[in-house]
């Protein structure tokens, strides 16, 4: 039972315990850095407004804009103790009112920050509930790559049969769901990736030829295609010179992120005189109402339920084991999502 209680200034930290305040962990860190900045500590526990439903976290979805925010290369919301993280799955720990739910249902989120911890406050639109078929881990693997992949190749391209697309980080999670989506909708796909085992899982999950980064793969994709592809999804920036090569005449590259750090465009005039569209493409753009997620994570959720979609093993490491999850995700080592899950022996509460 969450008990609100006020302490004053003076009281020490470890009186909430006593008065039956809970106190959560989280992963936090207080300034920017490497990973080494990240700290496993003990917090308090959000702090309910009006619209909020508490949710206890059962597993957290790592992404590199979590990397970037550690980094300070990302803004940040609140102060120091920073908790990173925007997407999770869990259970209603205390409804706060809303008919919608109740204590105990099975819920996700996709965009909602301090996530990195034990519990988090998330507003009744932002919480899409779970169908009994998607586990916890499955849902923080896809609420935010799958969502982004469907509103990627529903809205800022609508693929269609017989259309030829390149997708960039193949074997990434987002990767991964773009293939499947493309396929899905009667298209051909080429896949990049930046290894052979990482050729071989963009192969695997549906991609038609794959092709490696320290090739070049700007030839390749044209000796198969001369005229060019109809749509690349570039994520990386540095690429994007190249993706503009291999698009065809009235072609359009989605551009969605910029893992390489930088863009690297080329010359304009080039993409005047082609008659090519670069589309940027943001998924909060997208998720503009409760309606949206509902509907847009639905199609996911039946596309995995049907066995349409296959989501491959996330690779999970304990919520008090941050460092080595941010270390594996920048060390270019993950082939899927990576996820965290809390220490819940840490959990303490009064009995």
């Amino acid at each position: 039972m969450h008990f609100d209680i006020k302490c004053k200034k003076e009281q020490k930290p470890e009186l909430f315990v006593i008065l039956g305040k809970l106190k959560m962990k989280a992963l936090t860190f207080s300034s920017f850095g490497s990973s080494d900045v990240l700290e496993y500590l003990d917090v308090a526990d959000p702090v309910l407004q009006k619209n909020d439903v508490l949710v206890e976290i059962r597993a957290l979805g790592l992404n590199y804009a979590d990397l970037m925010r550690r980094k300070g290369e990302y803004p940040m919301r609140g102060v120091a103790p920073f908790i990173n993280g925007f997407e999770g799955a869990g259970v209603v720990k205390n409804s706060n009112g809303h008919a919608g739910f109740k204590n105990g249902d099975r819920v996700a989120f996709a965009d909602i920050p301090f996530a990195n911890a034990e519990l988090v406050a998330v507003p009744f639109d932002n919480l899409v509930p779970l169908p009994g078929e998607i586990s916890f881990e499955t849902a923080a693997s896809v609420m935010l790559q799958g969502l982004t992949a469907q509103f990627l190749t529903a809205d800022s391209h609508k693929v269609k049969k017989g259309e030829i697309v390149l997708v960039h980080a193949a074997a990434g999670g987002v990767g991964q769901m773009l293939i499947q989506v493309c396929k899905l909708s009667g298209a051909k796909v080429i896949g990049l990736t930046s290894s052979e085992s990482k050729k071989l899982i963009a192969l695997a999950v549906g991609a038609d030829v794959a092709f490696l980064y320290d090739q070049d793969w700007k030839t390749k994709v044209l000796e198969l295609f001369p005229d060019g592809v109809d749509v690349v999804y570039e994520s990386i920036g540095t690429t994007m010179e190249w993706s503009l090569a291999v698009t065809k005449v009235l072609g359009q590259v989605v551009f969605f992120g910029m893992a390489g750090g930088k863009l690297e465009l080329g010359n304009p005039l080039w993409i005047i005189a082609n008659s090519k569209t670069i589309t940027g493409a943001d998924l909060w753009n997208y998720l503009v109402s409760r309606e949206e997620r509902l509907k847009r994570a639905n199609v996911i959720f039946n596309w995995i339920i049907s066995g349409k979609i296959k989501v491959l093993p996330p690779t999970v490491f304990k919520l008090s084991e941050g460092k080595k999850a941010h270390d594996f995700m920048e060390g270019r080592q993950s082939t899927g999502k990576v996820l965290m899950v809390p220490d819940m022996e840490d959990r303490k509460t009064e009995d």
